[in-house]
């Protein structure tokens, strides 16, 4: 499947409000192909030459229903530094995915989040947890796996899991305060 900015679905389109299915495991061809597609873009985004000349959008993650998809398929590459500050890339195919443990303790960006799909800005505090533990298929390990993640990569992995239920960051934003600070958060 062709996947550039051209063809990655905007809000406010309805087909981004529609619950995402959990896909049949073994994985079928055409789902393994769908992530392996997801995965190819998110990781050519971030290459400048080649979102240049393929027309792609910097991006850490990227859902199927965001092709018009309606299937819990995500992929995620997120270069960061662990707590050592030492450079680490994470890097997932999921099929069924889902959130099985999150903190108390909450996070945000600073800056705020943006999406593929949301071409204009909602600046403000998308409040998520500063932890989750996230339970899945991975089609890059080809195995059943258990992540924890923290930080930003949690973030991450809450945007693009909140794609399965039609929900966009910008719904997490308090319209009465968008900037609010919550006392002992992670700020990004």
């Amino acid at each position: 499947m062709l996947i550039n900015n051209d063809t990655i679905i905007k809000d406010p389109d309805p087909v981004l409000r529609q619950k995402s299915l959990p896909v049949p495991l073994p994985l079928s061809e055409e789902d393994r192909a769908l992530l392996r597609d997801l995965y190819t873009y998110v990781k050519e985004s971030t290459d400048e030459e080649k979102a240049k000349e393929k027309n792609l959008r910097p991006a850490v993650g990227i859902s199927a229903i965001q092709v018009g998809v309606p299937k819990q398929l995500t992929a995620i590459v997120v270069n960061t530094l662990d707590k050592n500050q030492q450079p680490v890339c994470y890097e997932y195919m999921l099929a069924n995915p889902r959130i099985i443990s999150s903190s108390l303790q909450k996070a945000y960006l600073e800056d705020g989040e943006g999406c593929l799909s949301v071409v204009e800005e909602h600046p403000g505090h998308v409040i998520r947890s500063a932890r989750v533990t996230v339970k899945g298929y991975d089609a890059l390990t080809d195995q059943m796996v258990q992540i924890r993640a923290r930080g930003y990569l949690a973030i991450v992995f809450q945007h693009e899991l909140d794609h399965f239920t039609g929900t966009l960051f910008y719904d997490r934003i308090d319209p009465k305060d968008p900037e609010k600070t919550i006392e002992g958060a992670l700020v990004i």
